[in-house]
Order: structure tokens, then sequence, then C-alpha cells
């Protein structure tokens, strides 16, 4: 039990690769996934991104938890993957995650397709930046 006043421990990420397939590495995350905790994840992202495999999939089949941090690693993998032509696929998410994805727009994003390298975004002018509207 925890006293008034004290937060509990975070539960421990865990982080697991399979690169069984060298084309869609599977990053399995399970805990909480969290400011304290993220670091190992996105050093594995950033790892798997660096071999410039056509996908990078998480299976968040144990995750339990996931704060602001932890969502913005998701979208760092899928900003990255862009600029390197790999796709982000997710696997296995527990329905807070769902809910928090469609909440906060990050479910759209993803389901983006790969910009080409080199090709604009409804006429901004930077490659893969939106138009803003007015």
């Amino acid at each position: 039990m925890v006293s008034a006043g004290r937060k509990p421990e975070a539960t421990p990420l865990s982080v697991y690769v399979d690169r069984s397939d060298p084309h869609a590495p599977v990053i399995s995350v399970g805990g909480d996934l969290a400011f304290t905790t993220a670091g190992p994840l996105r050093a594995e992202i950033d790892r798997a991104l660096g071999e410039r495999p056509a996908a990078i999939v998480l299976d968040f089949a144990d995750l339990l938890f996931i704060d602001s941090t932890g969502l913005s690693v998701i979208v760092h993998a899928w900003r990255e993957g862009q600029q390197c032509g790999t796709t982000l696929r997710l696997r296995s998410t527990p329905r807070f995650l769902d809910t928090i994805l469609d909440m906060t727009g990050v479910a759209g994003l993803l389901a983006r397709p790969l910009a080409a390298p080199g090709v604009e975004r409804s006429g901004t002018g930077l490659p893969g930046r939106p138009a803003a509207t007015a």
C-alpha cells in the first residue's frame, strides 16, 4: 500500500527485440512507458531505424501504462521512420492506448502513408510538412 502523499513506483519497462525478420523487427514493450522509463525503448527504436528496415513493429501486449513521454516516443518512431522510409506498425495495443492514440490525434498521424523522399506535402514547400491553414 502506498502512503498518502507518495506516488507508487513505476513498473519497470521491459523491451525485447525480435530481429528474426530483418525487414520488420518487432520491439515488444511491457510495463510502464513513462518519463522515467522511456529511454531504453527510444534507444532500441533508433538502433532499429539505423538498419533501415521496411517496417518496425511495436508490440504493446504487455504495456501497463503510458504517459506523454511514452506517447512522444511513438511519435518519434513515426517521424524518424518517415525520414528513412520505414513504416511504423503498432500491434496488440491495449484499449487504454487505443483511446489515448485516438484522443490525441496520434492514430491519424500513424495512419498516414510514407512520404516519398523529396516529395512535398500539400504545397508547403517543405518535404513532409502539411500546409498551414488560416
